[in-house]
């Protein structure tokens, strides 16, 4: 199974299409696709900051025929300024867009405060899936990080886990954080 059919498989545990989701990372609009046919009922927030993310991401959307969803211009770190309710999943695909400038990317404090929020953001039941990409510098720095952080959150209230190739320690892996149902 390749990392972005894995990364689904974690949203699709506990669906709920009148829910609320958010893709921290819009890049060009697949993970944001995903979750509007899985909330067809519901919402998802996208986030990006450059314009070629939201242009394509748009164009996809609306050739899709989706109208659920809100894209928006900002950071990621800045989630709890748009969402303000509980959120039923998020994904995030760190690194940069794909077929963009590679010199912009995330970035391990901004990740950071993104991830924090989103987790608080979420619901009982619901699951943030985080894809790491450590073949960069930056990469390898924001996955050492999260995997520092998410270590110390309290298993009776989430499940933390890590998925990755063994054989091939600069390959892709994902961290899923579920926070338990209440």
């Amino acid at each position: 199974m390749n990392l972005k059919e894995h990364a689904k498989e974690y949203i699709l545990k506990n669906p709920n299409e009148n829910g609320v989701y958010v893709d921290f990372t819009m890049g060009n609009g697949h993970d944001t696709e995903f979750l509007c046919g899985v909330a067809k009922n519901g919402k998802v927030y996208s986030f990006d900051v450059q314009p070629a993310a939201l242009e394509n991401t748009q164009k996809l959307l609306s050739e899709k025929g989706h109208t659920n969803f809100e894209l928006i211009l900002s950071g990621h770190q800045n989630v709890k300024e748009y969402v303000k309710e509980p959120i039923d999943g998020g994904m995030f695909n760190l690194g940069y867009l794909p077929g963009g400038d590679k010199s912009k990317h995330t970035m391990c404090e901004t990740t950071f405060k993104a991830v924090k929020d989103g987790i608080e953001l979420l619901k009982g039941g619901g699951v943030l899936v985080i894809s790491v990409y450590p073949g960069h510098d930056e990469g390898r720095r924001e996955g050492e990080m999260l995997l520092e952080y998410l270590a110390t959150y309290d298993r009776k209230y989430y499940s933390v886990m890590n998925c990755r190739m063994i054989n091939s320690y600069d390959s892709p892996f994902i961290i899923a954080v579920e926070k338990y149902a209440k």
